[in-house]
């Protein structure tokens, strides 16, 4: 009952956020970054962020949630709020690393830290090197979330998949918290969209994504690989261009158009088309997970998968 609440909440907060927006003319206006070509409401993320910590405390509050990873979670308020701010004002993005890196190391101090990365033959336990690891795991996701916010439906549907894909995987509330609190926004955001998500649902989502892998390569270290088969979509996207654009001696924080949903969208791609592929590549994703034992097995079937995806992307829009 509490997650259907929970999902009309956030599909009447989306609505009356849409509405307050179209009124006071905040609106997400087109630049070279864009991937839309009209002016659209933005901020639909705060009723993703309500919705989400109102989910995280009714679940501590019936005792559903481990401490540790509640206020790790809770964490997330800062980067929204600042997030938030950011929408309406550009930041620099001096401070918003500034703050992120502080929402990083704040969330790894409260879960105790990234206790071990497993590569199968052996396994580093240096508490300097994974905590490393750790923050710029999270510092990555934050941006890369971010980045991959461009196009109707692509992150709320990467959101939706990765909650129904922990809850099959592990079982606990948490996941379809995060599956309910995007989807009352995914109705007026997927296909023709009336709304956007802005930074204040993106950042979130990629620190939430975060958190939740380093808690669960806690809870058992193989875990951490399977996270990144699942978040693999957006993961390697974002990896690979951003490495490439270094190579190319590109301004790395210049803004662009050169992720692969981006340039099938250039190719003729409908918003609708490329994230409903993506959203069929995560299925296939999952399979792999689900139906391949060896987990380092599954991560080279699914780095095969992204690399051939890459290669498809590559014939309809070159980089």
């Amino acid at each position: 009952m509490i997650y259907l609440v929970l999902l009309l909440v956030s599909f009447f907060l989306t609505y009356f956020i849409k509405n307050y927006a179209i009124k006071k003319s905040l609106v997400a206006v087109v630049n070279e970054r864009s991937s839309h070509s009209v002016p659209t409401p933005h901020g639909g993320g705060i009723a993703i962020a309500l919705t989400w910590f109102v989910g995280l405390f009714y679940l501590y509050f019936t005792g559903e949630i481990e401490s540790n990873l509640f206020y790790a979670l809770l964490v997330g308020i800062i980067i929204s709020v600042v997030s938030f701010f950011d929408d309406l004002y550009e930041l620099s993005a001096k401070f918003r690393l500034i703050v992120q890196s502080f929402v990083a190391i704040l969330g790894i101090s409260i879960i105790g830290g990234l206790d071990s990365i497993n590569f199968g033959f052996f396994s580093i336990e240096n508490q300097i090197i994974t905590n490393v690891f750790a923050f710029f795991l999270i510092v990555w996701f934050i941006n890369l979330y971010n980045f991959l916010d461009g196009i109707n439906g692509y992150a709320g549907s990467e959101a939706v998949f990765l909650g129904l894909a922990g809850f099959v995987l592990f079982g606990v509330g948490h996941f379809l918290v995060l599956v309910v609190a995007v989807l009352g926004f995914l109705f007026w955001n997927y296909g023709n969209a009336k709304i956007f998500m802005g930074d204040v649902g993106s950042t979130l989502l990629g620190y939430n994504i975060a958190i939740i892998t380093l808690y669960y390569a806690n809870v058992e270290s193989l875990n951490l690989w399977i996270w990144m088969i699942l978040f693999g979509v957006f993961l390697f996207d974002a990896t690979v261009t951003l490495l490439r654009r270094k190579r190319n001696n590109e301004n790395i924080s210049q803004a662009h158009k050169k992720h692969a949903y981006q340039r099938l969208n250039q190719s003729g791609w409908s918003h609708f088309k490329v994230t409903n592929y993506s959203i069929g590549l995560n299925i296939v994703l999952f399979s792999i997970v689900y139906f391949v034992s060896n987990v380092f097995i599954a991560f080279l079937i699914s780095l095969i998968l992204l690399i051939l995806v890459l290669k498809f992307v590559e014939m309809k829009k070159k980089f």
